[in-house]
């Protein structure tokens, strides 16, 4: 059985203070509104110049160190990104292939997609391992969008952190993963896109609709699937659009005291969201986790992950 054995994650040390009094004037905001809408009281950045593969290596070192894996024991490596290394040739993998020191016999692609993408890459990655018989793959997500954020935008700037995550796929897993819910509503693409002129450009309130119209419905499908109601669930680990977005869902399937809103301090980071989320917000008593990415795209993904036996038994 192929699972999630561990997850390691890396935010970089700069912050925005968005509670900065200067903060709250250019854009003409309250501390409550930050605190009560997008939870994010301050923002991670990465240094100037650090490319995602950068940001990305110490998440997976770290991940190597918990694990006993070397980077020549991998079977497949998967790299979740919308905002590659430079101009985006080649592709990032193929560049944190070289620093990693990967196997030659190790194929590595990019996978371009925003915040459902590590559920995404989790069964892509998985689906490839088990075709070919391999137990060893990392998924690697990063997507630091400082890249295409304008330094005037307010409905982007106080909203997106930079972060990595890296993902351990392995017969030897904590976590299996079950039943799942996939889907795309893109005739609201341009919701999130980059512009002509580079720039990230978002509309919020359309997104915003679009999560709450179609995430609590994916869970639900997702746990009919499974054959479980969401008693059953411990834990809700949901995209960390903002905190609005987290407790909207939640309430509107009354599992308001199950779901996790850990990103205060470093904000929204897209793709590894979910993964830090996941490390931070659950507890080892946590049996049966719901995990969903929803937006670029737009796009849901939702997934249910169950401690193993194994595991369980450990504790």
């Amino acid at each position: 059985m192929l699972g999630i054995e561990d997850i390691a994650f890396h935010l970089p040390e700069g912050r925005v203070d968005l509670l900065n009094k200067k903060v709250l004037e250019r854009f003409d905001i309250t501390e409550s509104f930050l605190i009560d809408k997008t939870g994010f009281t301050k923002i991670a950045r990465r240094d100037d110049g650090q490319e995602p593969t950068d940001l990305a290596m110490p998440a997976i070192i770290e991940l190597m160190e918990k694990t006993g894996v070397g980077a020549e024991e991998f079977d497949y490596c998967v790299f979740v990104t919308q905002n590659p290394d430079q101009a985006g040739l080649p592709h990032a993998s193929a560049v944190l292939h070289d620093k990693l020191g990967l196997s030659s016999a190790c194929p590595v692609f990019d996978l371009s997609l925003g915040c459902s993408g590590w559920v995404h890459g989790l069964l892509v990655l998985k689906a490839l391992m088990q075709q070919d018989g391999r137990t060893r793959g990392l998924l690697v997500t990063c997507d630091p969008y400082s890249k295409i954020i304008g330094d005037n935008d307010r409905d982007t700037i106080l909203l997106f952190g930079d972060g990595a995550a890296a993902t351990l796929l392995s017969d030897k897993p904590v976590w299996s993963i079950g039943s799942t819910d996939l889907g795309t509503a893109s005739r609201r693409f341009d919701a999130i896109q980059t512009g002509v002129d580079g720039k990230l450009h978002m509309k919020g309130r359309e997104v915003f609709n679009f999560a709450a119209q179609n995430v609590p419905n994916s869970i639900r499908r997702t746990l009919e699937k499974e054959g479980i109601d969401l008693a059953q669930v411990d834990r809700f680990v949901l995209h960390q659009g903002s905190k609005y977005i987290v407790d909207t869902i939640a309430k509107r399937l009354d599992v308001s005291d199950k779901a996790v809103f850990t990103s205060a301090n470093y904000g929204n980071t897209v793709s590894s969201s979910i993964p830090i989320a996941l490390m931070q917000g659950c507890e080892e008593t946590d049996n049966v986790v719901v995990v969903s990415g929803f937006g670029v795209g737009l796009a849901w993904a939702t997934a249910i992950l169950r401690r193993t036996p194994m595991e369980r038994e450990a504790q």
